[in-house]
């Protein structure tokens, strides 16, 4: 295998496991954002993530029953565009501060400047 293939094949890899990861805070970053129904939900993860994320409605209806089974997401129905009443979903209370402490802890030392330094470096070997 050349070292081309290889290298996609362990970004493949990589991402892959990263994204089932990130998938929460995603869900919840478009409900910060505001009330929402799964396809508003949907589309904001794509679109907010330049197309790198990609959720099916399934999984993201089972990860929102979750989320409100502990309190941390809830919904209030509404009229829908075409038909039935829909679910849009918003964050609690207790949800916006899970979203602001999990910030705090694991996304903000991105902004570090150190890291944000190694980040930027691009490697020449």
């Amino acid at each position: 295998m050349n070292k081309n293939n290889q290298l996609s094949e362990l970004l493949s890899a990589w991402e892959e496991t990263y994204k089932k990861g990130q998938l929460t805070l995603w869900i919840f970053l478009a409900l910060k954002d505001g009330k929402k129904y799964v396809d508003e939900i949907k589309t904001f993860v794509e679109e907010q993530s330049k197309h790198t994320m990609t959720c099916e409605s399934q999984s993201l209806y089972r990860n929102l029953r979750k989320y409100q089974h502990v309190g941390v997401v809830d919904y209030e129905t509404g009229v829908g565009n075409k038909g039935p009443e829909r679910k849009y979903y918003f964050l609690t209370k207790l949800g916006h501060k899970l979203l602001d402490n999990f910030i705090n802890r694991n996304i903000n030392l991105f902004f570090n400047k150190r890291i944000k330094n190694l980040i930027k470096k691009e490697d020449s070997k």
